[in-house]
């Protein structure tokens, strides 16, 4: 058993590479807040707000103002997993590459998707802000984003730090766009990681949905997820307003010396996680999404 610790330790920081390399939504793993588990299955987040100015009185004093302090209950809902068994044959007779090639493609194909998936989902269900609508030309798209950050404005959001999610049709009508005046520049490079302050992110379209359903994964040849919303065009989120928690991210990997149900590698992957979006700052994010058909 050992060895099964062993690999599982040197087989982890490739795991995480490869899952922050290929998840969009890892960059907001790092600006959330660290979280209190107040058991099994939820996650306490303290919620505070209070009143404004009043009139100052030179014989009364001080108006008094109400502070509220409420602690809020959030549920992690989603518990996945899944196993595959390399041959002990296959993986030596590919040198090894055959189980290497499993963890790669498993984390960058399927994991890191799913993961984007429901948290942009979460997040388009919980946006104050947002439309639907169509985008068919760069400048319906730029006059979209402005009505998006005007609406982000008014509602007194940062501006510091927004992030724009471009789903990757919209994101090439602005590339499409773009025009430059060429110097001694030998490099012609349309891409975009900045408008207007917020940083850009392409989203494949196939993990931008307003809402998706998970698959049980009941049988060996199903599993991952599905659109069960519309298709989004961008998100204008600003990180303060979402909370993304894993509660458990591990693997487990067994040896075939090891491994008590067949002579092969035996590869154990389990996700616990959940996304929110704070109930007093759900106006951080707008999205504006594909009008369901009628």
């Amino acid at each position: 058993m050992a060895q099964s610790i062993e690999l599982a330790e040197k087989f982890q920081p490739i795991l995480d590479e490869i899952y922050e390399r290929e998840a969009l939504t890892a960059r907001l793993d790092a600006p959330t807040k660290p979280v209190n588990f107040g058991g099994a299955d939820t996650v306490n987040v303290f919620k505070t707000s209070v009143i404004g100015l009043g009139t100052y009185s030179r014989a009364s004093g001080y108006p008094t103002g109400q502070i509220t302090a409420t602690w809020e209950a959030l549920t992690l809902s989603k518990q996945r997993g899944r196993s595959f068994t390399i041959d002990r044959m296959d993986n030596e007779e590919t040198l090894g590459m055959a189980f290497g090639t499993l963890v790669n493609e498993f984390i960058r194909t399927e994991v890191a998707p799913e993961v984007d998936a429901t948290r942009l989902a979460a997040y388009a269900t919980s946006a104050g802000l947002g439309t639907t609508g169509t985008l068919s030309t760069a400048a319906n798209v730029l006059s979209a984003i402005d009505t998006g950050a005007a609406a982000l404005d008014n509602a007194k959001v940062p501006n510091e730090g927004r992030i724009l999610f471009l789903a990757s049709s919209i994101y090439r009508l602005l590339m499409g766009a773009v025009t430059r005046s060429l110097t001694n520049e030998s490099d012609f490079d349309r891409r975009l990681q900045q408008l207007d302050d917020m940083l850009v992110v392409p989203v494949p379209q196939d993990r931008f949905y307003t809402a998706i359903t998970l698959n049980a994964g009941a049988t060996v040849d199903a599993g991952g997820y599905a659109s069960n919303g519309q298709n989004i065009n961008f998100m204008i989120l600003h990180p303060s307003a979402v909370l993304q928690v894993k509660k458990h991210d591990n693997i487990k990997i067994f040896s075939p010396d090891v491994n008590q149900s067949s002579d092969g590698w035996l590869f154990q992957y389990r996700l616990y996680h959940d996304a929110f979006v704070y109930d007093n700052k759900t106006e951080g994010i707008y999205s504006h999404a594909v009008a369901a058909a009628s």
